[in-house]
């Protein structure tokens, strides 16, 4: 696996829709009831079973985007002897709203700090081709193609869905679509981490074949955690939403000044 940190590929205009998606993302993640403790480790009782309740009401749930079936019984934030006390839901849930909630949740420390470094590195390049508002439809329209690919082909299942890694996989597909050959500093990791400068073509090609080899088993992969299906999804509806814009898409200008303590020199593009 090979973790980006930079792109050579300025910008024109501030990617306020970018900075803004980030921030939100980070606020969800503070204010979700009970996620401090489980990712502490710490977590009581009470704290897992209202986090489960509030996942239940407002993640993306793919028998319930394809079926309409919502759950008789759902977790009720409160505790019984020894598990969560389960109950009626108190609530109306939209299935279809619940796919743009779930967006904004994320399962862990990890799960959101790498999300907003992939958004971060290649969102900005995309909302300045596609404009603000435009960014952020394309955004939105690739996290709905995620969770229902995820959902079509997973009708039956009952695990939540959450995190912005559908729709932030449609920005990747868009970047490959539009600015393959811009350079992308990446961390490889062997014995240390070494640091390499490669075109967009081949760390996002690479990437989305992890993605491919990774959901050969699926459903939900690595014990129930990672939703790979999703991200194939995401990722071939940014590519086909970028196409049109393809066109006209001036190559990344080379490097000039320092870079990971190197001068960046002159070379031809591939």
């Amino acid at each position: 696996m090979v973790i980006p940190v930079h792109d050579v590929n300025p910008v024109r205009r501030t990617p306020v829709v970018t900075y803004a998606l980030i921030a939100a993302n980070v606020l969800v993640f503070f204010f979700m009831p009970g996620l401090s403790g489980s990712v502490a480790g710490d977590s009581t009782l009470a704290q897992t079973c209202h986090l489960h309740a509030f996942l239940e009401q407002y993640a993306a749930v793919p028998t319930e985007l394809i079926h309409h079936r919502l759950p008789r019984l759902v977790p009720t934030g409160d505790t019984h002897a020894g598990g969560c006390l389960l109950g009626p839901p108190d609530y109306d849930k939209s299935p279809l709203f619940s796919v743009f909630t779930a967006m904004f949740l994320h399962g862990g420390w990890l799960h959101l700090l790498g999300n907003m470094l992939f958004l971060l590195i290649f969102g900005n390049n995309i909302e300045d081709r596609m404009g603000h508002v435009r960014f952020a439809l394309f955004y939105v329209v690739c996290g709905y193609a995620a969770s229902y690919g995820f959902a079509l082909l997973n009708a039956d299942s009952t695990d939540p869905l959450i995190g912005a890694s559908g729709a932030i996989a449609g920005v990747l597909g868009a970047y490959l679509v539009l600015y393959p050959r811009a350079r992308v500093w990446v961390l490889v990791p062997f014995l240390v981490f070494l640091p390499l400068r490669l075109p967009a073509w081949l760390v996002l090609g690479f990437w989305f074949v992890l993605q491919a080899v990774y959901s050969s088993g699926e459903g939900v992969s690595e014990a129930g955690t990672v939703a790979y299906a999703a991200h194939i999804t995401g990722f071939l509806a940014g590519m086909l939403l970028a196409w049109p814009l393809k066109a006209g898409t001036p190559p990344p200008p080379e490097p000039r000044g320092l870079l990971f303590g190197r001068r960046a020199r002159p070379r031809h593009t591939w």
